[in-house]
């Protein structure tokens, strides 16, 4: 079986989340300098060369291999997957859906992909589509999820048992316990999304970051957002909606999202983050988090 850090290129076995519009070039190129594997996000572009742009800049700031999360909801993805060939890019991971129909066109430009799954039965299928690896991403995870998910401890050793490719563990792992027990479940790598978003590289907000270092084992909450679930902090705009109580703009719309994850206002929008959030007590660089993960 391939391992995971031949397959990403990377020294250490730990995927960044794609995390939207905060997955700056500087975070990415730090989270690949420090041994991982970075990734930029397309769900929230639309604009080609602004994708671009984006690879160049963190080109520019690294030389090490990095990746990018194509959001299956995208209908730019077949451009940014040709960006992607032209740019020399390998290896992707593609979520928010069924990457039937990409991935023929992943195979014939020599790009492999991973894909984040949520159950055995989605496991199994991305397999038959040429996935070379899943992410078993647990119900404690943030951002976007679908309905009636395992949590990670449940999900990932199930996914181990049922498939023969390197499956990689998402959902709660933010320190070097929660690093070693993914392997212990039987993954081979693992993905971390909201611990990165306390880092200083990281594009997010200042009070986004403090949200969650405020956090509690309460601190995040299940807000539906048409046909899926956000897990997110529960911030008084969250507990609004959870009350039953309208309003009047998409809490979870691009221009919300910019709003409140970039500018600060909590009031905004949903803030995306992970019940590990409760876990995570200050905000340091990206290449100390990846050290006291992996430090044995």
């Amino acid at each position: 079986m391939t391992r995971v850090t031949d397959l990403l290129g990377s020294r250490y076995p730990i995927i960044q989340g794609a995390m939207g519009v905060i997955s700056n070039p500087q975070m990415v190129a730090a989270v690949s300098e420090a041994g991982g594997f970075g990734l930029l996000a397309t769900g929230p572009i639309i604009d080609k060369e602004v994708f671009r742009g984006q690879i160049l800049k963190t080109k520019e700031l690294t030389d090490r291999p990095f990746g990018a999360n194509l959001f299956m909801r995208n209908e730019k993805n077949i451009d940014f997957v040709k960006i992607l060939a032209g740019e020399g890019i390998r290896v992707v991971t593609v979520s928010g859906g069924s990457p039937r129909h990409l991935a023929p066109v992943l195979a014939d430009l020599g790009i492999q992909f991973i894909a984040v799954v949520s159950s055995v039965k989605a496991a199994i299928g991305v397999i038959k589509l040429g996935a070379v690896a899943v992410i078993a991403e647990g119900s404690e995870s943030g951002g976007i999820q679908g309905f009636h998910i395992p949590s990670t401890l449940v999900l990932v050793p199930l996914v181990v048992d049922a498939v023969d490719v390197p499956v990689i563990a998402a959902g709660g792992i933010a320190d070097a316990r929660s690093y070693r027990a993914a392997f212990i479940l039987g993954a081979e790598g693992v993905q971390v999304g909201t611990r990165f978003i306390a880092s200083f590289e990281c594009a997010a907000h200042q009070a986004y970051k403090d949200a969650i270092l405020s956090a509690d084992d309460s601190g995040t909450v299940l807000v539906g957002i048409k046909e899926a679930q956000l897990r997110c902090l529960r911030t008084p705009l969250a507990e609004q909606i959870l009350s039953g109580n309208l309003i009047s703009d998409d809490p979870f719309s691009p221009q919300a999202v910019r709003k409140s994850w970039l500018s600060g206002d909590l009031e905004a929008g949903l803030l995306a983050a992970g019940q590990v959030a409760a876990s995570i007590e200050n905000i340091m660089p990206v290449k100390q988090i990846i050290e006291n993960m992996i430090k044995i």
